[in-house]
């Protein structure tokens, strides 16, 4: 028990010592995001996102905020399910592109001022941020 108990102690310090392996600690934290182009298209509505250091993730898309929380170590990129209000307007179908591509996306790189996320589908969402 006595080693048993040393073991799970030296594992809690060692843990402490972790730097943090997340998005936010390579650029994206509390930052707006504007994203500027879905699939190699120009983006013709507006939509943004911003990273807590906490892992919650929330944004605009064109008509609706929505939420989430961002579950995986840098590179990767993994989204509990998106939650988001229920507004109607003339951009709701680029808001459905938009929210179902940031569903399906698994890596991410942040790079000065611009964030690109993809997956191995050959989806990109590229975002830009004046912060």
């Amino acid at each position: 028990m006595k080693y048993v108990t040393l073991a799970l102690s030296s594992f809690v310090a060692l843990s402490a010592c972790l730097e943090d392996e997340t998005l936010t600690a390579y650029g994206a934290a509390d930052r707006l995001w504007s994203l500027v182009s879905l699939d190699e298209q120009t983006f013709s509505a507006t939509a943004s996102i911003r990273f807590d250091t906490s892992g919650a993730v929330t944004g605009m898309a064109p008509c609706n905020n929505f939420t989430a929380t961002q579950t995986a170590p840098y590179p990767w990129f993994v989204l509990t399910p998106i939650s988001s209000t229920r507004r109607a307007c003339s951009d709701l179908g680029l808001e459905r592109d938009f929210l179902s591509a940031l569903a399906d996306m698994s890596l991410a790189e942040v790079s000065g001022n611009t964030l690109v996320l993809s997956n191995d589908a050959g989806r990109v969402l590229v975002f830009t941020t004046a912060e």
